[in-house]
């Protein structure tokens, strides 16, 4: 099977190449950007044991297509009455057909915070995220180098977006706490094959230290899911093609949470 994480950043890689923007200009409009929505207060503040961020995707270099007409203000309003903490929608437009305009959308139909999915490479890619209205930045450790890692960590915090910094092994870990992170995601997808590892979260939440707040990803696909994640100490779980195909959303996050209840 293809290395997509490694197609993907050598796409995203080359569309930076290729941007003449200046930084600092770009910065000033992310600064200029109305305020956040406090991302990781939103997970520690939530009620549930276990909080839910539901996904906005239209499709997957994996599965393909999942609902390339979905109407992101429709889907983020149905997740928000199921109960769900967050938002995650897909920005990337080659590989996932999301955009900037999905998340604007989604964000202005709720009043969930929203974290860009995407694959971010440059500081450029932080900015971009605030200019769009977003309230959280994903960081992938195994797609930057640890000064990529500090530096778009640092990034993020001058412009007021949580960071969601996504690990696959201890390895991973290490580097992300050791550049300070505070949101750490534990993708049980491979992203060089995109295979699902059910066991990864499992054999990783025990490392995650009890003050930074810990997300598992990818897999997720049930309730009985969603209680083996909360019994190794996760406290929210990111879940998107489940949601996305589900044909009641609001339903199906609240049986998610239900899981734990």
């Amino acid at each position: 099977m293809a290395a997509y994480l490694d197609t993907i950043i050598e796409a995203h890689r080359a569309a930076v190449a290729a941007d003449t923007r200046d930084e600092k200009d770009v910065l000033e409009e992310a600064l200029a950007a109305p305020p956040v929505r406090p991302f990781v207060e939103a997970i520690r503040g939530s009620s549930e044991p276990v909080a839910v961020i539901s996904e906005i995707k239209r499709r997957s270099p994996s599965k393909g297509d999942l609902d390339p007409g979905l109407d992101p203000a429709e889907v983020a309003t149905a997740y928000e009455r199921g109960g769900a903490a967050c938002l995650s929608v897909l920005t990337d437009r080659e590989f996932f057909g999301g955009s900037p305009d999905d998340l604007r959308a989604a964000r202005a139909a709720c009043s969930l915070p929203v974290l860009r999915k995407d694959f971010t490479v440059s500081v450029l890619d932080v900015y971009d995220a605030r200019r769009m209205g977003a309230d959280a930045v994903l960081l992938i450790a195994a797609a930057l180098s640890d000064a990529e890692l500090g530096r778009f960590l640092e990034a993020a915090a001058l412009c007021s977006l949580a960071a969601l910094v996504e690990v696959h092994d201890d390895q991973e870990l290490a580097r992300s706490l050791a550049a300070g992170a505070e949101l750490v995601g534990v993708n049980q997808r491979d992203l060089h094959t995109f295979e699902v590892d059910h066991e990864r979260a499992l054999r990783l939440g025990g490392a995650i230290p009890a003050g930074v707040v810990s997300v598992a990803e990818s897999g997720i696909s049930d309730a009985a899911d969603v209680a083996a994640l909360a019994g190794a100490g996760y406290r929210a779980v990111l879940v998107g093609e489940t949601l996305v195909r589900s044909g009641d959303r609001s339903g199906a996050v609240a049986e998610l949470l239900g899981a734990v209840r």
